[in-house]
């Protein structure tokens, strides 16, 4: 056995609870401020799961060992559900408020999901000080939502 598959060994719960992370938090920070935010969440959701699957099969075959389809396959399918149902969070505050305070409802709700996703790992993990790593989430989030705000802003003003 070599010292990668000794010091690396995988199981399918680590790797469905990366799927699991990666799904949320990406979710959380790229649906913020889109409104056809449902058309990205069923697109996206599709994409990273596809990706999750080939990844996981990629790293097996690269790591020596056989590919494992249903593994692959699982981890698939917890980043397709966990982008999907994240996805809802920036986007609820559209369905109830109708002017510009959606925009800042959602980003609110989705930093708040983004520091319990945080804590949550903290805690399932075992680690110490759990609002840290909440914290974490919530400023390398915010950034990149802040960055694809900007961008969005920028675009919207030269189509205009």
């Amino acid at each position: 056995m070599s010292i990668y598959r000794i010091f690396h060994k995988q199981t399918q719960s680590d790797a469905n609870l990366r799927n699991f992370i990666f799904g949320v938090e990406d979710s959380l920070v790229s649906t913020v401020g889109l409104l056809a935010g449902l058309v990205l969440i069923v697109v996206e959701g599709l994409s990273m799961g596809v990706g999750s699957f080939l990844t996981e099969e990629t790293t097996e075959e690269m790591s020596g060992y056989a590919p494992q389809p249903l593994k692959a396959f699982k981890g698939a399918i917890v980043m397709l559900i966990s982008y999907s149902l994240a996805g809802l969070i920036p986007l609820a505050p559209y369905a109830f408020i109708q002017d510009n305070t959606a925009v800042i409802v959602s980003v609110i709700v989705s930093l708040i999901g983004l520091f319990g996703l945080g804590i949550g790992t903290s805690i399932f993990y075992h680690r110490p000080r759990p609002w840290v790593r909440g914290l974490k989430m919530v400023v390398l989030g915010g950034i990149a939502v802040l960055f694809g705000m900007l961008v969005g802003n920028l675009v919207h003003l030269r189509v205009q």
